[in-house]
């Protein structure tokens, strides 16, 4: 029986290979947050449904090629793999479950820059973040990093870099940032909108619109654009004059909601703002890369999360509402349900409470919802 890593996983969905997965969670946790790909099929039956055996199943089950056998941690999977396997099947399960699934960050190359570096993306395929690295000159800076510190700190080791900036583009709500623990780690400068941080009890760099920071020796410039509606203090970043990190505020296929400080009225107009008026004076060839995708097809066939601005101006739907009571409804109305334990979130990304490493991995358990569509 074979152990499966999440690692080989990403790589099938981001190649679009065929994948069956046998997921015996309750019903309910399966149908909030799976694995999700194109080439991706489902069976979902609870583990307890099976202990008995699988005749009633078998029709369901693929017998030319492997089954993934999936679960919250990996124990039920185990046992379920192993039955599988006794009555003839090709099983495997998937080491740490679904919370290990959470937790895999991709990394993507997303270019050369044009002063020789180079800029990479994190794809948390689990949770729909997306966190960066610029490189140059032996430098680097991380934008938006999940609490997974050690994937950035080896990544950087790996290129012989020293983490010198560590940004976030916003207060995060749906995920427990590293990037504090990153910048104490690294020595380097912890970098955080003022207007999000009015609450936390750290000590921070203030990241305001016109902030240029430089990376390396070779003049790639971090440019801050503030463009708030996501939350007030919400930041983009232009790196390279060529890309556009816009954090939470604009995504590939929706755009951020405005509601998870309790302010959605009154972050609604900011948010417009910043879409239909900020973002419209930039270069259209600039090319967008958010801090989070919603759905599976945003995805390249590289798998990166990218595209020019002025093509999101042509097909997002929510950079064309030109009625602006539309607009509010869209954002204010029927939204989804918010991220789960947002609010402990948010007291831990401001240093208020320090919870132990298997609550926050509780704490981030299901998919994106920062997003409206």
């Amino acid at each position: 029986m074979r152990t499966i890593q999440s690692s080989e996983v990403a790589k099938k969905v981001i190649a679009k290979e065929p994948l069956f997965i046998l997921d015996v969670r309750n019903t309910d946790a399966f149908e909030d947050w799976k694995i999700e790909g194109e080439q991706v099929r489902h069976l979902n039956v609870p583990y307890f449904e099976l202990l008995d055996g699988i005749e009633e199943i078998a029709d369901q089950l693929p017998k030319d090629e492997e089954i993934l056998v999936v679960c919250a941690k990996e124990g039920s999977s185990v046992m379920v793999a192993e039955i599988l396997q006794e009555e003839g099947y090709n099983a495997g399960y998937l080491e740490g479950g679904m919370k290990a699934w959470s937790e895999y960050l991709e990394p993507v190359k997303i270019a050369d820059l044009k002063s020789g570096g180079e800029l990479y993306q994190f794809v948390r395929l689990g949770k729909g973040c997306l966190s960066y690295m610029v490189i140059s000159g032996g430098e680097a800076a991380i934008i938006d990093a999940t609490r997974m510190t050690d994937v950035f700190i080896d990544f950087a080791e790996q290129k012989g870099v020293k983490i010198t900036h560590v940004l976030d583009t916003h207060l995060h709500a749906d995920h427990i940032s590293g990037g504090r623990h990153i910048a104490q780690a690294a020595g380097a400068v912890y970098w955080l909108p003022p207007k999000d941080a009015e609450e936390v009890i750290f000590e921070y760099a203030a990241l305001e619109g016109g902030t240029s920071i430089q990376i390396g020796e070779t003049n790639i410039d971090i440019q801050a654009l503030y463009s708030p509606g996501h939350t007030i203090g919400s930041t983009s970043f232009i790196v390279d004059d060529s890309y556009l990190m816009t954090g939470d505020i604009l995504f590939i296929d929706s755009i951020g909601r405005p509601d998870l400080a309790g302010l959605a009225d009154d972050w609604v107009g900011d948010l417009r703002e910043s879409l239909y008026s900020r973002y419209q004076k930039l270069s259209e060839d600039l090319t967008v890369l958010p801090a989070h995708f919603m759905i599976i097809e945003e995805l390249n066939e590289d798998g990166s999360v990218a595209e020019k601005l002025g093509v999101l101006y042509e097909r997002n739907h929510g950079l064309n509402i030109e009625d602006e009571e539309q607009f509010r409804e869209l954002v204010t109305g029927d939204l989804p349900p918010q991220p789960n334990a947002y609010q402990e979130i948010r007291q831990t990304n401001m240093g208020k409470i320090q919870p132990d490493e298997e609550t926050q991995r509780e704490m981030e358990i299901g998919p994106n919802r920062c997003a409206v569509r």
